[in-house]
């Protein structure tokens, strides 16, 4: 069951960055696929005009970043592909880079708290609301004004609020204090959680290469 339910949530999530890209392509993308690619791979580097803070916060996100594909790497592999649960070396290397990517979100969690805040201006729709139901002629617009998109901000947050029982759950397990049931009750959490997981880190750094590229 849950096998399935990751091929099919990646399919939907993959094929619906695909359609994106084929409805809304970025102009370099149509201009010059091959310099976009180049873009792309420079994407990784620190660059030189970015100031200390910022250029530590690029190199923990990148580290985040690695973490992530390991875990996911060896995470989904045996379930997906193999059709088991994980074992033998996977789970050592999974286990070795579990806290470091823990670290790395604690660690994003305080540095770009601030630039992904919410804004009156992010919720349009809300901000008319409240200015009917109060009789308002304008509501505060500070901080409005962001390189960072609306669906990075919700993808940031949803990433810090998943980590918390994606974590809890496999740190919880590992005591002798749960029966059987809770203990496969924490495992079945700590799987479904982490494929939601991985589904919104994807859907994060889609939105953080589309708004660097263009």
């Amino acid at each position: 069951m849950y096998r399935w339910i990751s091929i099919i949530s990646f399919l939907f999530i993959f094929g619906g960055i695909g359609l994106s890209c084929l409805l809304w392509p970025c102009k370099e993308c149509r201009r010059n696929p091959l310099k976009m690619l180049v873009r792309l791979f420079t994407l990784i580097f620190i660059e030189q005009k970015l100031s200390p803070a910022e250029a530590l916060r690029k190199l923990v996100y990148l580290l985040a970043l690695l973490c992530f594909v390991i875990l996911a790497i060896t995470g989904f592999y045996p379930t997906l592909v193999l059709g088991e649960h994980i074992s033998g070396y996977l789970l050592m290397i999974h286990a070795t880079f579990a806290p470091i990517l823990a670290v790395c979100l604690a660690i994003l969690a305080v540095m770009w708290a601030a630039n992904c805040r919410f804004a009156a201006n992010d919720w349009p729709w809300l901000r008319r609301i409240i200015q009917r139901v109060t009789l308002a002629k304008n509501v505060d617009n500070e901080g409005t004004k962001s390189q960072i998109c609306i669906g990075q901000r919700i993808s940031f947050w949803l990433i810090i609020f998943l980590a918390l029982p994606l974590i809890l759950s496999i740190v919880m397990s590992m005591f002798p204090y749960f029966g059987t049931y809770w203990q496969k009750l924490l495992l079945s959490i700590h799987r479904y959680t982490a494929l939601v997981f991985v589904l919104v880190v994807i859907v994060h750094t889609y939105l953080l290469i589309r708004t660097q590229i263009e």
